[in-house]
């Protein structure tokens, strides 16, 4: 009896094999209804498309393209590096108290002083937003954080070495990227302390610099880390588009700007907003609008690295959508101004 229930067993077992073994050929999922052209459209369009770009890449205005996008990018990057690379650097290895300490007591004179101090920190202009920030969380006056965040990114020796080497032989324009950068800083300071209300500022705490219990030499790499990545992505747009821009744009509408001053100054102070190039870079952008005068291509690099895209983000994160929307507003309208001003006199 028990061999004879052991071999029932077994049958019932393999006939339940059998039975799940037929269910789960049923389960499987049918092929495609169209799979043959599915399968021949698989081998047939990505080589089509190959030899198609293949065949348009070979047109002048691509290849035209191909050399103004590398020629950016190839000339900003060595400046990018080290900018972000210093950047990093001053973060993970100087304490922020330096910088609260070396500015006035009065906040009128601590605006000019935070402006000049700016040159202190090369780098890209995202950095200069948090340690606005904590400047403001240890005491100083929001007047002069706001100087030193709008002066730090267009003033310090990276940008302005970038700005000689794109502009070979032209220390006028060097010269005027400084003074107009920095009264743009320091006026804009100014106007905070004279207009500026406390219910438009919404400070967020945020931590830069070194940590207690962490390495500087860790901080170092995923602070140069994160901004180079973050900044040389923004570089490789804004190259793009300024090839975009150069071949594309028909020389008619140029003229329609370039031809009047004024149009032509403003043109280029929107389009820095919109590109939202890193300040390190700007400068072969700007020298590579050739068809604009040299005012234009300057209020260029004066409103770029103070007001764009991801800066209005940032300060909207950072301070308040209130205070991000009214100051940036400010700082193109006096950014454009002391570039019309300086750059009239000197260029």
């Amino acid at each position: 009896m028990e061999k004879t229930g052991a071999l029932v067993a077994e049958d019932q077992v393999a006939v339940g094999a059998l039975v799940g073994a037929d269910k789960g050929s049923d389960s499987r999922p049918a092929p495609p209804r169209f799979w043959p052209l599915l399968l021949v459209g698989a081998a047939v369009v990505p080589g089509t498309v190959v030899i198609l770009l293949g065949r348009w890449g070979d047109t002048p205005a691509v290849q035209a393209w191909r050399t103004v996008c590398l020629a950016v990018t190839v000339q900003a990057l060595p400046f990018l590096l080290l900018g972000t690379a210093l950047s990093g650097a001053i973060n993970a290895f100087v304490p922020e108290s330096v910088f609260s300490r070396v500015l006035p007591r009065r906040p009128a004179l601590a605006v000019p002083v935070a402006g000049v101090a700016g040159v202190v920190l090369p780098g890209c202009e995202c950095a200069s937003v948090p340690v606005a920030s904590s400047l403001i969380g240890r005491g100083v006056a929001p007047a002069a954080a706001f100087a030193f965040l709008l002066s730090a990114p267009a003033i310090n020796p990276v940008v302005l070495t970038a700005t000689a080497v794109a502009f070979p032989g032209n220390l006028a324009m060097v010269l005027s990227r400084l003074l107009a950068s920095l009264v743009t800083a320091v006026v804009m300071g100014w106007l905070w302390l004279r207009f500026g209300r406390a219910e438009w500022l919404r400070p967020t705490a945020r931590h830069t610099g070194h940590r207690a219990g962490h390495s500087r030499w860790n901080e170092f790499r995923l602070g140069f880390q994160h901004d180079f990545l973050h900044a040389g992505g923004f570089l490789v747009l804004g190259a793009m588009a300024a090839a975009t821009f150069n071949v594309a744009v028909p020389r008619s509408v140029l003229d329609t700007f370039t031809g009047t001053p004024w149009l032509s100054v403003l043109f280029l102070a929107a389009l820095a907003v919109l590109l939202a190039v890193c300040s390190e870079a700007d400068a072969f952008l700007a020298a590579s609008l050739t068809g604009f005068p040299p005012v234009a291509r300057l209020a260029f690099m004066v409103v770029g690295p103070m007001v764009d895209l991801k800066l209005i983000a940032l300060q909207a994160g950072t301070f308040g959508r209130a205070f991000a929307v009214r100051f940036s507003a400010a700082t193109v309208v006096v950014a454009v101004v002391c570039s019309s001003l300086i750059g009239g006199a000197l260029l």
